[in-house]
């Protein structure tokens, strides 16, 4: 079966598999149909993650369909239904699973990072990382999962109807950001370097847009919020200048959740948490209820899905996409592969 492998760095290939084996107890045997590329799979391909041991298959943002399933699967779970994959590990013994907090699992290995992923025409899995998606197609399916990130970050941030919001970043996961907090009721500020990205977040729920390289983000923060801050404040590009001002537009009292990482450190005025009494809180991948939280915001039909997918490739293209990615980050929204 066909297959796509970054080899090394800028290095990504077609390649054959054999075909997995009938799915044993416990499995489900899935046609891969559309696969996501992710930030993730960016570092890997210029060298960047330092999670990932190449060569690897990437992906883990998937659209399926399932082909078989194995003796004692669930009858929920059935041939030919259209689902997603929850792509994390979890051992169930760390602090974190004991805590039920398994999205944030000490040892969790993830698809298409610390092992291969999804990018490949069948995969098997134990059925218990299978989510059905029912009312949707395999293609719409490959944005569940880093929407479901953003979602995620908003119940970190427990946002309210009485929140004003401000989304660091506008790519796929800071727009799951801003979808889940409107949802909610909350004022959503999002702020970007990009003005198309800003448009799409104004359609997907932001009450007020900012951009960053051309408006001085303090004052305008300032006016929308009558001077506090905004109560809450999402990270979602993992860069110095937007961690330190997460931390300085905050609300005293605020809460900042963290989705991006910096590559590098980043020096803080360690007395703002302290003044402000903030609590900073991390936010790491999804939790089931959060995916299907995506899956019920999808089905809705009030996401325009087409604007948020910038190119569909075939594998033999998926190098050339890379590129083009690299090329202009700021213009490409999810590339996703058709296997």
């Amino acid at each position: 079966m066909k297959a796509i492998q970054i080899a090394g760095v800028g290095d990504m290939q077609v390649v054959d598999l054999g075909m997995p084996e009938a799915p044993k107890a416990g499995e489900v045997l899935l046609k891969i149909d559309y696969v996501g590329f992710c930030g993730s799979d960016l570092s890997t391909y210029l060298g960047k993650n330092p999670m990932v041991k190449m060569p690897v298959i990437p992906g883990h943002e998937i659209g399926a369909t399932i082909e078989a399933v194995g003796p004692n699967v669930p009858d929920s779970l059935r041939k030919g239904m259209v689902v997603t994959v929850n792509p994390y590990t979890n051992c169930g013994h760390c602090a974190s699973c004991r805590n039920g907090r398994v999205n944030a699992c000490q040892h969790n290995e993830t698809l298409g990072v610390q092992r291969d992923g999804a990018m490949r025409e069948y995969m098997i899995l134990p059925w218990e990382k299978i989510i059905p998606a029912n009312g949707m197609t395999p293609r719409d399916c490959a944005l569940i999962e880093p929407m479901s990130v953003g979602f995620h970050a908003v119940n970190r941030a427990q946002v309210t109807d009485i929140d004003v919001v401000m989304v660091l970043g506008c790519g796929m996961i800071g727009i799951g950001a801003i979808v889940r907090a409107a949802l909610r009721g909350a004022t959503v500020v999002a702020v970007d370097l990009d003005d198309e990205k800003l448009a799409l977040a104004k359609q997907m729920g932001a009450t007020y847009v900012i951009n960053s390289a051309k408006e001085n983000v303090h004052e305008r923060l300032a006016e929308i919020t009558d001077g506090y801050g905004p109560d809450v404040v999402i990270e979602a590009v993992g860069a110095p200048p937007t961690y330190v001002m997460a931390v300085e537009e905050v609300a005293f009292t605020g809460r900042v959740v963290c989705i991006g990482y910096a590559k590098v450190d980043i020096a803080f005025q360690t007395k703002l948490f302290v003044q402000k009494e903030l609590d900073i809180r991390g936010s790491r991948n999804a939790m089931p209820s959060d995916f299907r939280a995506v899956i019920h915001y999808l089905t809705s039909g009030v996401c325009p899905i087409d604007r948020l997918i910038s190119d569909v490739v075939a594998p033999e293209e998926a190098q050339n996409a890379m590129k083009r990615w690299v090329e202009a980050p700021a213009k490409v929204f999810r590339i996703l592969v058709k296997m």
